[in-house]
Formats: C-alpha cells, sequence, structure tokens
C-alpha cells in the first residue's frame, strides 16, 4: 500500500517507529532488485547477440529478415548510439562510464517501480555498449588505443525505405534499451514523477 500511494503522489501516512527503517528498506532493496535484473538481462541479450551476429554475418551479406523492413547487418560503430558522433568515440566511452556511476548513485534513493525500469534499461544498455569501447578493437588489453573500441551494430529496419532521410541507423540490443529508457525518462519527468517514487506539486494542484 506504501508504495502504490507513493507512485501515485499521494501523501504516505505512519508514524515512525522502532524498526521503521529496515521496513522502509525492503520495498527499496526490492526495486533495486528490479533494476539490476533487467539491466543483466539486457546486457546479456546485447552480448548474445553481438557474439552470434559476428561469428555468422561479419564479413557477409545482409541476412534478409523482412524484405524491405527488417535485416541484420554487421558495422562497427565508432560513434555514439545510433552512429551518432562517429569518430569520438574516447568522449563517448566516458560518458557512458558518468551514466554507469550516475545511474548506480541514483539508485539508493529508488522508490518507484517505473524508476527502477527506466534505470535498469539505461545501466543494461550502456553497460552493454561500453564493454564494447573497452574491449572490442582497436581497443583491448595489450593495445595503444585503450577506450576507443568500435560498437557492434545490426540491426536495419527499413533498409533504403525510410521517410524523409536516406536510411534508418543500423543499432543494437543496448541502443534499444538506451533509447526506450530515454523515452520513459522523459514520460516520468513530465508527469512529475520522482525517483522516490513521490510527485512534485503542479500549479493546477
Amino acid at each position: 500500500m506504501r508504495d502504490l500511494q507513493a507512485e501515485g503522489g499521494a501523501p504516505v501516512t505512519g508514524s515512525p517507529s522502532t524498526g521503521t527503517g529496515g521496513a522502509a528498506g525492503r520495498p527499496r532493496r526490492r526495486l533495486f532488485a528490479v533494476l539490476v535484473a533487467l539491466a543483466a538481462v539486457i546486457y546479456a541479450a546485447d552480448l548474445a547477440t553481438k557474439t552470434v551476429v559476428l561469428r555468422s554475418l561479419e564479413g557477409e551479406p545482409p541476412l534478409v529478415v523482412i524484405p524491405g523492413v527488417l535485416q541484420f547487418r554487421v558495422i562497427f560503430n565508432s560513434g555514439a548510439a545510433f552512429s551518432i558522433g562517429t569518430g569520438m568515440t574516447f568522449i563517448f566511452t566516458f560518458i557512458a562510464a558518468g551514466v554507469v556511476v550516475a545511474i548506480v548513485r541514483t539508485a539508493r534513493k529508488l522508490g518507484s517501480r517505473s524508476w527502477a525500469v527506466t534505470l535498469g534499461l539505461l545501466l543494461g544498455g550502456a553497460t552493454g555498449n561500453l564493454t564494447d569501447r573497452l574491449l572490442r578493437y582497436p581497443s583491448g588489453f595489450g593495445r595503444s588505443t585503450q577506450l576507443q573500441g568500435h560498437v557492434v551494430d545490426f540491426i536495419e529496419v527499413l533498409p533504403g525505405n525510410f521517410p524523409v532521410i536516406d536510411y534508418f541507423p543500423v543499432f543494437n540490443i543496448a541502443d534499444s534499451a538506451i533509447v526506450c529508457g530515454g523515452i520513459l525518462a522523459v514520460i516520468l519527468a513530465w508527469r512529475n514523477v520522482q525517483i522516490d517514487g513521490s510527485r512534485e506539486a503542479s500549479g493546477n494542484d
């Protein structure tokens, strides 16, 4: 009931008593577990799909799944999500690392299931692409070009048929999670839902 009140913005009632801190901490730990579990699933899916496509499609023609709608084509992206900022790999590595640290720090205040899902998506996506930047060519252990690994992208939608622009950028599971997490964050901010589950009072309240 306290969780539902917090999510809806209603005041949480109840007077402090002995052991309340521990009771209040249990929902927060559950939400943190949701965040970590979702991030782990996304990370594992991102790593597994990249491994599979590299082994089966690297250097090969695109694998057409739905003609004119979806195909898999391996590219190595030195930029950010959806090939933005190509050539700024070193900077984006630090940005991705900063995002991971910020999410972990923010998670200590979790009181919202919606924010737990949002941060889980962002954390899973950020760690997936950060792993590429740290370990994939031309970065990696023993190499002189550290923190400059290229991200593996392979999902291409509406190839050659995307409206307005010539093509939709090739992306991966991590990119998708980052974009979905970003959209959810905007929606939650628009609805004034805070990380702790409370709501900011609007001018109409």
